[in-house]
């Protein structure tokens, strides 16, 4: 993953049509954990919009501070904190029917290395990072 959507999500759905990857579920989702609160960024999807936009494109258009926060990349080195995350509800990462889930041993994600892991793990707004 990378970004998250918080509770702050006021489902606008500026967002989701923004995502070159289609990583946003609306709220109304049922692979969304928290269906009927707000959106959800699918973490073994989301690439940081990498090879698409310098900057990921959802936090460029969503209206509403804090809505949109860093996560930490979807890596092996993170493996076992979204497993934990997906067990504990916060995720619902994706069961593929013969790779199992789809964690990042089994395709990590691209991501922006040049934001900070101190930046990523106190969940900083994205868009107050440009």
């Amino acid at each position: 993953m990378a970004v998250m959507i918080t509770e702050e999500c006021i489902s606008c759905d500026a967002c989701a049509s923004e995502c070159p990857v289609a990583a946003i579920l609306g709220d109304d989702n049922e692979k969304n954990p928290y269906e009927g609160e707000y959106f959800y960024v699918k973490p073994e999807t989301c690439v940081e919009c990498v090879g698409h936009a310098d900057t990921p494109r959802c936090a460029d258009v969503c209206p509403t501070e804090g809505a949109i926060v860093w996560d930490m990349p979807y890596t092996t080195d993170f493996e076992e904190y979204y497993a934990a995350g997906n067990e504990e509800g916060k995720y619902m990462i994706r069961e593929h029917k013969k790779k199992g889930l789809m964690l990042p041993s089994v395709k990590a994600q691209s991501f922006m290395e040049e934001i900070g892991m101190d930046v990523r793990e106190s969940h900083a707004d994205v868009a107050a990072s440009f």
